[in-house]
């Protein structure tokens, strides 16, 4: 997400409020909720995957350091480089080192460690997840939660059997104006909602051009470790960072972009699954080699509405998400889960009046008539928040369960599937499979 310009004073204070691979799986360990018994006993976290995006949740979680009493004890990443930045940037947040895995089987048996913050590459989160609850540890576990659905599954399940804490990084069900979005939708102020439609675009080359496809070196990493479930195949370094791009790693748009609107989606309209979805696009924005498209669309079918998703990697043009109902539009300007949210209510109809009127209200919160910025950029560390608390209070319904990433995943895989076997898909509940016809009823 990119950092907004609008002023950033009174509403971290508010946010602030708001509440890589696994080997085998290892045995379930003591070390689980008993070790975490009271405000203030210190939370000991791992880091597994501490690339880009992993480096800024490290960043996060030490700047709640003293509200929750968390420090890093270990870091782990298969690339030497990561594993010895996140090791010093460790030092410097608490000022002490923090144990250095290369391989997350040996972090994971590390008994030191309580809590467990996963971003690694999109193939290896289901996995990883459910490595790490069946080590007995709690987790964070990145977007999407993953992108095999069987995978999925199994982590899902993993979870549910153990009473860890688990929270999936679809960060903005913590956030405080999506929750005052919702409250509106869930006021019944727009009537029946029939449509949700989500712009998000963005004009580069995503995810290619990274620099460390030129520093890296097959020696200083586990190759065969990184492709984890994957078939072998040469060492390949614009695809071990540019992965994003390869469709037997990462649908791209789907897995990434779609994975938080879609979930916005199910946050809002109380989480249901999807009922069938079609999708198409290709790559005409960056020829560059890359597999997944550049330009994609998703129709996707729910019981009382159709979603729209759509993305565009060759035009900048204006981002949005609209709530369509009878009475009223409730509509967000900007990009990935953009806090400025309107209402916009329409007055007779075109039958009776042909020039509807219209009335306009910003979603605020309380006590603040402003609304909000456009983006809200990482600083926001209420998803963070709500995880440490939920670790604090002996918790196990965070803000975005292993049930909420469940959906998001069998959406995103829907949508990819769709898009690269060109037909509709449809989900059938009771088995929890993807398939070619309409379920029975």
């Amino acid at each position: 997400m990119q950092n907004s310009d609008e002023k950033k004073v009174d509403r971290r204070s508010f946010l602030q409020a708001a509440g890589v691979v696994a080997g085998s799986a290892l045995a379930s360990s003591a070390l689980s909720y008993d070790r975490i018994l009271g405000a203030n006993d210190r939370i000991a976290l791992g880091h597994i995957g501490i690339g880009n995006r992993g480096n800024q949740l490290h960043m996060m979680a030490s700047q709640l350091k003293a509200r929750y009493n968390v420090e890093t004890v270990a870091v782990c990443d298969l690339w030497k480089n990561n594993r010895e930045r996140a090791a010093a940037n460790a030092e410097r947040y608490y000022g002490r080192a923090p144990r250095a895995f290369q391989y997350a089987d040996e972090l994971l048996a590390f008994k030191d460690v309580d809590a467990v913050l996963i971003a690694t590459p999109e193939h290896s989160h289901s996995p990883l997840l459910k490595a790490t609850v069946e080590a007995g540890k709690h987790a964070y576990c990145e977007k999407p939660m993953g992108n095999v659905l069987e995978e999925v599954r199994a982590a899902r399940d993993a979870v549910k059997q153990r009473n860890l804490v688990v929270q999936v990084g679809t960060q903005h069900r913590s956030e405080p104006y999506q929750l005052a979005a919702r409250e509106v939708l869930r006021s019944g102020a727009l009537g029946d909602v029939s449509k949700y439609e989500i712009v998000w675009n963005f004009n580069g080359p995503r995810w290619r051009g990274r620099p460390e496809v030129k520093r890296i070196r097959e020696q200083d990493t586990d190759w065969k470790k990184w492709l984890l479930t994957k078939p072998d195949r040469p060492f390949d370094p614009q695809l071990y960072f540019e992965f994003r791009l390869y469709r037997e790693f990462s649908s791209g748009i789907p897995d990434q972009w779609m994975s938080h609107g879609i979930d916005l989606v199910h946050f809002f309209t109380n989480d249901q699954p999807p009922r069938s979805i079609v999708a198409h696009g290709g790559v005409f924005a960056w020829h560059d080699g890359r597999q997944n498209p550049d330009t994609f669309q998703a129709l996707v079918e729910y019981p009382s509405f159709l979603a729209s998703y759509s993305t565009s990697f060759g035009n900048d043009s204006d981002s949005f998400s609209r709530i369509m109902g009878k009475k009223a539009t409730l509509i967000n300007i900007g990009g990935e889960g953009s806090p400025r949210w309107r209402v916009v209510e329409e007055k007779g109809n075109h039958e009776d009046n042909p020039t509807i009127q219209r009335a306009e209200r910003w979603v605020t919160l309380p006590g603040d008539d402003k609304p909000g910025p456009i983006n809200i950029g990482d600083e926001d560390l209420s998803h963070m928040s709500n995880w440490f608390e939920c670790l604090r209070n002996r918790n196990t319904r965070t803000n975005a369960t292993v049930d909420n990433g469940f959906l998001h995943s069998v959406a995103c895989i829907m949508a990819a599937q769709s898009y690269w076997q060109g037909k509709r898909l449809y989900y059938d509940p009771r088995s929890e499979r993807i398939t070619d016809n309409a379920p029975t009823a």
